[in-house]
């Protein structure tokens, strides 16, 4: 059959098929339908909401069923408030949803459903899941609770804030710290990042990593967020950023500006306030909480020195007043100790004179007893030759003087050596 066949039978045009087939889709389809699915892309356009829909497969990221979506602007104010007033966030890519929809095929832009209504009760849960899975294996590996572990230092005055250059919560911030009452002076400086949307992740990230590149310029870390939608606050729940959180070195103070559930990043970071100018405000107190102790603690010692200045002084007085006792009984104890000291030494040398006194007699008697004169008057002779006494006869030589000495004088005879005698001696 050739196409002028099909014109002679009367062929429709694309606008009439399109036409049937809404018609046939309106007769059969006349209900709406409530529809779990993921958004895999999402715009406004004009107050319109536009959705692309798909369905994985379980345990995959293959998609095995597509579909276009769309809420008019008529609903999808109000629909965008509840949401967001609900889950703290717009719809967006990435995240599971619970649609009421209805068919709708338009001969001139094709088929696609038309939202109706959105359950936000479904996506909280879908969220919560979520953030579980990811709280639960930070506290696998470890790290969920290593922030708490550091402690804010004493004087944190170098503060290393990672913000949008242009949000309205960075400038409050840094004008609560600069108009301080206590006239304190901190240093800030800015680390820009991407706050809200997909880029959360990995903006805040890179800041951290430059951070860490002169980690020795700063004492704590802030992430503020503030002064603009606290819709689409995914970004700050994601495994990655909160690993980088957690096992920060430094201290991280977070101020993400927003009233719902807290998030990952809240939960693992040092400390989590609600604002950026309550960020401020706990910088500023910890230091007014500082400069206080301080201050008591001068206080405190200052009356301790004078408690001990009084002290001394009544300490010296009182030794003063006792010098005087302690003088004479010193005095005393000296003379005491002088006296028999003195004593000691008198006794010492009378026995050390009688025991002298006794050898010198013990001497004298023996030297007496040694005396020749007794000798003599017992007998006996001495014979002296040479002014020496004569022990040797062999010594002596004919015509030799020799002196022997009696109790009763002295004899000096001449030797003369009888030839017999001698002959005798010889033969001895």
């Amino acid at each position: 059959m050739t196409a002028t066949d099909y014109s002679a039978q009367g062929a429709m045009t694309l606008f009439q098929l399109n036409a049937l087939v809404s018609e046939a889709i309106a007769a059969s389809l006349d209900t709406s339908y409530w529809v779990q699915a993921e958004i895999s892309e999402a715009r406004e356009v004009r107050g319109h909401f536009y959705m692309e829909l798909i369905q994985k497969e379980p345990f995959s990221s293959t998609p095995v069923a597509r579909a276009s979506a769309k809420c008019w602007n008529n609903k999808w104010q109000r629909l965008r408030n509840n949401f967001v007033k609900a889950t703290g966030q717009v719809p967006h890519q990435g995240m599971k949803v619970l649609l009421r929809v209805s068919p709708d095929f338009h001969p001139a832009y094709g088929f696609a459903w038309i939202v109706t209504d959105f359950d936000p009760t479904y996506t909280l849960g879908d969220m919560a899941a979520k953030r579980m899975a990811i709280i639960r294996q930070l506290k696998e590996e470890g790290v969920f609770d290593l922030q708490k572990s550091l402690t804010i230092p004493m004087f944190a005055m170098r503060i290393a804030v990672i913000s949008s250059a242009n949000a309205a919560g960075y400038g409050d911030f840094c004008n609560h710290l600069a108009d301080n009452p206590y006239g304190f002076s901190f240093t800030t400086r800015l680390f820009p990042a991407i706050m809200q949307g997909e880029q959360v992740q990995d903006s805040i990230i890179a800041a951290l990593n430059s951070i860490y590149d002169c980690l020795d310029d700063f004492d704590v870390v802030v992430i503020i967020r503030g002064g603009g939608a606290t819709a689409d606050l995914s970004g700050f729940d994601t495994l990655a950023l909160a690993e980088n959180v957690a096992n920060f070195p430094l201290p991280v103070i977070t101020g993400i500006g927003h009233e719902r559930d807290e998030s990952v990043i809240d939960m693992v970071a040092n400390t989590k306030v609600k604002t950026p100018t309550a960020a401020a405000a706990l910088l500023i107190d910890n230091l007014a909480n500082v400069s206080t102790a301080i201050d008591n603690l001068s206080t405190r010692l200052v009356a301790m020195i004078a408690q001990r200045l009084q002290a001394e002084e009544l300490r010296i007085r009182r030794l003063a007043e006792r010098i005087p006792t302690l003088f004479a009984t010193m005095k005393a104890n000296s003379t005491a100790r002088l006296d028999a000291t003195m004593m000691r030494i008198t006794n010492l040398a009378i026995a050390r004179m009688t025991a002298e006194s006794h050898r010198i007699q013990m001497l004298q008697q023996r030297a007496e007893a040694l005396d020749p004169t007794l000798l003599l008057k017992r007998g006996y002779t001495m014979t002296m030759h040479g002014g020496h006494i004569l022990k040797d006869v062999a010594k002596l030589k004919d015509g030799d003087t020799i002196e022997t000495i009696t109790a009763t004088g002295r004899v000096t005879s001449k030797v003369k050596f009888l030839a017999d005698f001698v002959a005798c001696d010889n033969n001895n």
